[in-house]
């Protein structure tokens, strides 16, 4: 019984709804999608007029990063406009769910919890749970979406997913129940033929966002609707008994300061 339930743990921490969950759209070959996007984002880039950048400006703790000069500086066979619109079509493709084509076959997938896993692992774990059924009203809400300045061929954007619990999840009955999860951080590392060879998703930023506990990718759903898988990964944060012991005993220091 307890492989049974790691075993789901560990599908279902993978089936992210950043990821598998998009609107499906109809689509061509891959490798025709990809050269249509690369042609519209070099036409594009082609078309902007370039601009003077500013240096960058030293504050306390380093320097404001010149990004634009970062991402000019970029030696990679994709260009950043590039990269970003073959980000946008990997998320209406499901981020390979749709079409597996546009993931290298070194792909690996990680996660705060899970992996790496590699391509095959990944595809048919998204494909066996459904979480859309469960929540038909789902909104990742995708935004931010820009290339790395320091690793010109990784692309991150961010979501803010909410949803109604207005389908079955695992059998029991709806729950009616509207989740926000946490502000999500995730992306896509590509290689020089405009594959992904890196998928990392459910990285929170401020998990006392939202109403899931601080828990993101499906996890958070879980606990939204009061279905917590019965494993710590799947539980809000709390701090260890060690934590505590040494947070109470710098409580004490200031005190012992002040006598």
């Amino acid at each position: 019984m307890n492989n049974v339930i790691v075993t789901i743990a560990l599908l279902l921490a993978i089936s992210t709804p950043a990821l598998g969950f998009v609107p499906k759209i109809p689509c061509g070959r891959p490798s025709q999608a990809i050269k249509k996007v690369r042609v519209s984002a070099r036409s594009s880039a082609l078309s902007s007029t370039t601009t003077p950048v500013a240096s960058e400006e030293k504050i306390i703790g380093g320097v404001f990063v010149n990004e634009e000069a970062a991402l000019a500086a970029s030696t990679f066979a994709i260009k950043p406009p590039e990269l970003i619109e073959l980000a946008k079509n990997a998320l209406r493709l499901g981020a390979g769910t749709e079409d597996p084509t546009i993931l290298a076959s070194d792909f690996e997938f990680c996660a705060p919890v899970v992996g790496p896993i590699g391509k095959q692992e990944y595809v048919d774990a998204l494909k066996n749970f459904d979480l859309l059924g469960s929540f038909p009203d789902m909104n990742n809400r995708f935004h931010n979406i820009r290339v790395d300045p320091f690793e010109h061929d990784r692309v991150w954007w961010s979501t803010r997913a909410t949803a109604t619990h207005t389908g079955s999840l695992f059998g029991k009955e709806p729950s009616n129940k509207k989740i926000e999860l946490p502000p999500q951080t995730n992306s896509f590392k590509f290689n020089e033929d405009g594959k992904i060879k890196e998928v990392t998703v459910g990285y929170v930023l401020d998990r006392r966002q939202g109403n899931t506990g601080g828990l993101g990718g499906a996890f958070g759903y879980f606990y939204g609707v009061g279905q917590p898988l019965p494993i710590p990964e799947c539980q809000p944060y709390k701090k260890s008994y060690r934590f505590r012991f040494l947070t109470f005993l710098g409580s004490l220091a200031p005190k012992k300061k002040e006598e």
